[in-house]
């Protein structure tokens, strides 16, 4: 049988090049002065019931302490150790695609003061080494022990990868190895699972670099006995003798908050944390690829499809209620009081690629796509240092300061949070974007993502050179050279975005008529040196409506062209955004402007405005008139440069006449 194997991807977009280099020369150095406190910064206490508020993040002296080098206390979080795992991870990708000699040799100290803490039997967790070492695996639903675990693994995993270290995959190992002697279904072992999913992505992922099955076999066990005793947690925290809760406020929720509700296979709805859903849909879905398990992939289908279709927002936001972070119910998305968390974003594009591991379909890219450059780009300013927990669609200044259930909606991005989860997990993402533009079936190249790059194939012993080049998202236009050194026959397939209504594919010039399969367009020949693929995607300016059962944006529009999502802010357009209508001689134009946001496409519009007279000034209530309306021009920029230039409204929906 044939194969193909994906080499080496290099990235040389100035889109992304601008993201990856701000994040290698910013805020990679800004964080990791931040975990050794070292940072001129103050930390954000995100949300008053469920967190302590911090000053420092001291994620690096408690693995100090924790390895005997110092004496002192464990302060922050119970999983303040997960933020250093997430910073070496995502310096492992950026090494990949930028060898720094000096950067690698402070993450080189990191895996060695790692390897220091880390305990005799392979256990790793500073909080429990210097506080609670009797407490290890005992209240799984607040300790976060394996969902810290699974990012260390994940980041040993990618740092082994980047620069062949032994030791960091070493740590892995033996961290992976203690978690199997402690977890199963043999005697005196905890028949049991984390309360936060993370650690069933991890031990694929270890899996697939060491070959061990016994890895495996461990993540299939955590999925597979997730749920069939809702009450497990419930009993921990009866047998356990030291009643002070790891975290404050987390018996307040739910089975369904930690999808334990029922046992995977019954799910079918997402419930609960959103992050938490979407790290166990990546893990399924891995293991689905990995396994072939169709039961678990059936699984993931129901959610999926109950997430992007009935519980997603247009900017591929999830997570509707500041309270537990989580889903709600089906077209509950609310803009102004929503959560959207970055993270779960970011999980969205796990649980999308993983996906696509398994079936040729363009829908998850598509996902993929829109939760790239919308909320995920939202979750970080243009300065690679301040960052969004939050991610509303609509924001009013007075309304989040004075509104305790909007209190979570910050209009200024902060510089870190007690709860650091976000701003490494974005960095982690963005420095492995190479990993996500193509997927490789048979003998066929999938592309998933439109970026500028350079990737090397090689088919049967024959190597191959694609480039890509583009200059999307602000054209349409993408053209890939084909450069070998034989003819060589695969199938190049070709996504068609689902807000594309029309396309163009040409092949060394002359038009080529594909048909679309599952929104893919699949070109199957022989290829020879020089070969070029032109394709022309439709980048007009779209309005785009809800399903009329979400409330929230019932008779409203959102504006998209390409892949981003626009939004109007107070700076450009004034206040009283809801006041805006388009009607139906509102045109659009768009124009690039290079010296905004770093470059930008922005679109203005003829809309109308609803006056407000002087008879509203002390009347809260009146008999409905007719209301009168004043013509503007409406300013529009890409959600995701929102709240760079100072406090002001925003929104995305608008009213149209």
């Amino acid at each position: 049988m044939s194969s193909m194997h994906l080499n080496h991807v290099k990235i040389t977009d100035p889109f992304w090049l601008h993201y990856m280099d701000l994040i290698r020369t910013e805020m990679i150095p800004y964080q990791w002065s931040v975990l050794n406190d070292k940072a001129d910064i103050i930390i954000e206490k995100e949300r008053d019931a469920d967190y302590i508020p911090s000053d420092k993040s001291h994620a690096i002296e408690n693995f100090k302490i924790a390895a005997g080098l110092k004496k002192g206390h464990h302060y922050g979080m119970v999983f303040q150790d997960s933020d250093v795992y997430k910073w070496l991870e995502a310096v492992a990708y950026s090494l990949q695609q930028v060898p720094d000699e000096n950067l690698q040799k402070i993450a080189d100290s990191v895996i060695d003061l790692l390897a220091q803490a880390q305990e005799a039997d392979g256990y790793l967790n500073s909080y429990f080494t210097i506080e609670d070492p009797k407490r290890r695996f005992k209240r799984l639903y607040q300790s976060h022990e394996l969902y810290c675990a699974g990012h260390y693994i994940e980041a040993g995993v990618a740092y082994y990868s980047a620069t062949k270290s032994q030791k960091a995959l070493e740590i892995a190992c033996k961290l992976a190895d203690c978690i199997r002697a402690a977890f199963g279904d043999g005697k005196g072992q905890i028949q049991g699972y984390d309360g936060h999913e993370e650690i069933e992505i991890a031990l694929l992922r270890l899996y697939e670099v060491t070959g061990n099955k016994d890895y495996l076999e461990l993540s299939k066990f955590f999925l597979y006995e997730r749920g069939k005793n809702p009450d497990f947690f419930k009993d921990q925290v009866k047998a356990d003798p030291n009643k002070k809760p790891l975290i404050e406020g987390m018996d307040q929720f739910k089975a369904s908050y930690y999808q334990i509700h029922k046992p995977v296979l019954e799910q079918d709805t997402a419930e609960g944390h959103a992050v938490r859903v979407t790290y166990l849909c990546t893990a399924m879905a891995n293991l689905a690829y990995l396994n072939q398990d169709e039961k678990m992939l059936e699984v993931c289908h129901r959610l999926w499809d109950n997430i992007v279709h009935k519980r997603m927002y247009i900017t591929g936001a999830i997570g509707s209620t500041v309270i537990g972070e989580a889903f709600t119910a089906d077209y509950d998305l609310p803009n102004d009081t929503m959560y959207g968390e970055t993270c779960a974003s970011v999980g969205m594009i796990f649980f999308a690629a993983n996906m696509l591991k398994n079936e040729r379909k363009a829908e998850y890219a598509d996902v993929m796509e829109r939760e790239l450059y919308n909320i995920t780009l939202s979750g970080m300013a243009l300065d690679g240092k301040h960052f969004f927990y939050v991610n509303p669609l609509e924001a009013v200044p007075e309304h989040s300061k004075k509104d305790p259930g909007k209190s979570h909606v910050k209009l200024a991005r902060p510089a870190w949070f007690g709860c650091a989860c976000c701003p490494p997990n974005l960095a982690r993402l963005l420095t492995s974007l190479d990993r996500y533009i193509y997927t490789i079936h048979d003998q066929s190249i999938y592309t998933n993502l439109y970026l500028t790059n350079q990737s090397n194939l090689e088919i049967d012993g024959k190597k191959i050179r694609i480039e890509q080049m583009t200059n999307y998202p602000w054209e349409g236009k993408i053209q890939f050279s084909i450069h070998t050194n034989q003819a060589v026959r695969f199938s190049f397939a070709l996504r068609i975005p689902n807000w594309s209504k029309t396309y163009s594919i040409f092949i060394n010039g002359e038009r080529h008529t594909g048909k679309i399969v599952n929104g893919y367009v699949s070109l199957d020949r022989q290829w020879n040196d020089g070969d070029t693929i032109v394709l022309e995607l439709d980048m007009k300016i779209h309005l785009w409506t809800a399903n009329p059962h979400v409330r929230s944006d019932l008779n409203k529009v959102a504006v998209q062209r390409g892949p981003i999502v626009y939004c109007a802010e107070g700076k450009d357009n004034g206040s009283d955004l809801q006041l805006i209508h388009f009607t139906e001689q509102t045109k659009f134009q768009y124009q690039f402007e290079a010296n905004q946001f770093n470059g930008v496409g922005i679109i203005t519009a003829n809309a109308e405005k609803m006056k407000i007279g002087s008879q509203w000034e002390q009347t809260l209530y009146r008999e409905a008139v007719k209301q009168e309306f004043s013509p503007i021009t409406l300013t529009l920029i890409p959600y995701y440069c929102w709240a760079n230039r100072g406090e002001n409204e925003m929104l995305i929906w608008f009213h149209k006449k």
